[in-house]
């Protein structure tokens, strides 16, 4: 390898298992990519990928490569974040990988309102159906609703969120569990459940469910047109039209967690940012939680 920017796009290239996925990420072309992927493997006079009409899969060496090209990548970050200064405005790229319920409802304003306090700084936001892979770098820090059991990791608890069941205010009430029947329930698709934290329908005593997604965005659209799921309690100001039901009997607490490679704890410039982000998210959770009290209250 000649030159750090080769590293970088195989790097992109390798999280993105495509070259249509990582041309947005380095603002560049598949076509370009590909042609510097080759160059990349001419150099090393070795495979690095798999390609296939799938995408692009790693090797066994391109693995190892993709590790360590990681860890170079991390201790490039250390090194501009010393160059930057602890007193300096916030600069560069982070990119945080959350639940989509996370990442709809809550981080565009939270991020929103960071970004504007620091305007050369470029936020992104991963949404995905699945826990982020931190050790694959997808994402420099990761919002999650159970902190994880393995890796070498940092997580902070950043706040706890309610969830309740909820329905069309205009649908006929709701005053026990009987009032239930007949009405199909929405949540997620059973067996793409990625977290156990995730998995309600044990609290509604239901069977299964009749309208379901792997998306939370999508289940509230749902519920939208008809039946009953639990919503968060920090979604349902966006949907007025929705109410809570059986809110003495039936309510779920979770949590939200911030993990972070344990050698990123030494970044200022990444420690700055989660500060602000978890005071930002439980500014944010206790703010629309507060309004998804006060019926119909709109968003503001």
């Amino acid at each position: 390898m000649e030159n750090w920017d080769d590293m970088r796009v195989f790097l992109a290239v390798a999280r993105a298992e495509s070259l249509s996925g990582a041309a947005p990420v380095l603002k560049m072309d598949p076509a370009t990519l590909g042609r510097r992927v080759a160059r990349l493997e001419r150099a090393m006079g070795a495979t690095l990928f798999v390609k296939s009409p799938q995408g692009y899969a790693l090797t066994d060496l391109g693995e190892r490569m993709r590790d360590r090209a990681a860890e170079a990548e991390a201790h490039l970050s250390l090194a501009f974040d010393e160059g930057q200064g602890a007193s300096a405005a916030l600069t560069g790229q982070i990119r945080i990988g959350a639940p989509d319920g996370a990442a709809n409802f809550l981080l565009p304003q939270v991020c929103a309102a960071i970004q504007a306090d620091n305007p050369d700084l470029e936020v992104q936001v991963l949404a995905l159906p699945r826990v982020v892979n931190l050790s694959r770098r997808e994402a420099d820090m990761a919002v999650t609703v159970s902190p994880p059991a393995a890796g070498r990791l940092t997580v902070q608890k950043i706040t706890d969120y309610h969830l309740h069941l909820a329905t069309r205010a205009d649908a006929p009430p709701v005053g026990s569990r009987e009032d239930l029947r007949g009405r199909p329930v929405v949540g997620y698709i059973p067996d793409m459940i990625f977290d156990k934290e995730l998995d309600y329908l044990g609290a509604l005593g239901a069977d299964g469910v009749q309208l379901a997604s792997n998306s939370v965005a999508v289940q509230l659209q749902m519920l939208r047109q008809t039946g009953v799921g639990f919503v968060h309690d920090f979604v349902l100001p966006f949907a007025p039209e929705l109410c809570r039901v059986l809110t003495d009997e039936i309510s779920l607490q979770r949590s939200f967690y911030l993990v972070r490679h344990t050698s990123d704890r030494q970044s200022d410039r990444l420690t700055r940012f989660a500060g602000a982000l978890m005071r930002g998210m439980q500014a944010e959770v206790a703010r629309l939680e507060q309004m998804a009290r006060l019926t119909g209250s709109p968003v503001i």
